[in-house]
């Protein structure tokens, strides 16, 4: 059954996400700029990403990834292993709710960026919300052995989070259109966002 998911996300969903999460994350990426894809797994929004802008991206991961299509390093989950102020722009694409670090995260990379911070991730206003991104999670990243926790949040804290490590909300984003009609109103509908942030 995991197997048969697997195909399926891969054949119907990964490949548009892809491209729409790529292009949409470009338009806020200056040309040129150095991006850390934090998280970055196989690399594929990294690398649309460089291509795109001509950017230099490089990626960081906690577990080997053999066909990754960037340049990236192991990390621990929590200590990112660059210099401050090295990076201009780091980058998040639904990262942060696997992990209960979020806080710790930020801060690191508000630390390694020279000013701003791209992240796309969920966001849920009641149950109903949250137990479809865990279906969602599941289907995604289960065949693949991701570590679930379900670790989302409001928006309000979202944004708590965002000022506690100093950051400004410049875009916000949650209007994202990453499945197809008619499956939109039931896994898309105000459950992603995208927001630039800007240290303060």
């Amino acid at each position: 059954m995991p197997s048969l998911i697997k195909y399926l996300h891969a054949k119907f969903i990964f490949a548009r996400r892809v491209k729409i999460l790529a292009g949409l994350l470009s338009e806020l990426t200056p040309a040129g700029a150095s991006v850390l894809d934090i998280g970055c797994g196989d690399g594929s929004v990294g690398y649309l990403i460089g291509q795109k802008k001509n950017a230099p991206v490089q990626g960081l991961e906690i577990a080997a990834r053999p066909n990754c299509l960037i340049k990236y390093k192991i990390f621990d989950g929590q200590h990112i292993p660059l210099e401050s102020r090295s990076i201009d722009i780091c980058l998040f694409t639904d990262v942060l709710h696997h992990t209960l670090m979020v806080e710790e995260l930020l801060n690191e990379a508000c630390r390694v960026s020279r000013q701003y911070l791209l992240i796309k991730d969920h966001l849920f206003k009641n149950k109903l919300d949250f137990n479809i991104l865990k279906l969602m999670d599941w289907i995604g990243n289960r065949p693949y052995g991701v570590n679930l926790i379900y670790n989302y949040h409001s928006k309000e804290k979202w944004l708590k989070y965002f000022s506690a490590s100093k950051l400004k909300v410049i875009i916000w984003n949650d209007k994202i259109p990453l499945y197809p009609f008619p499956f939109n109103f039931l896994f898309g509908k105000n459950l992603h966002f995208i927001a630039l942030l800007k240290k303060i």
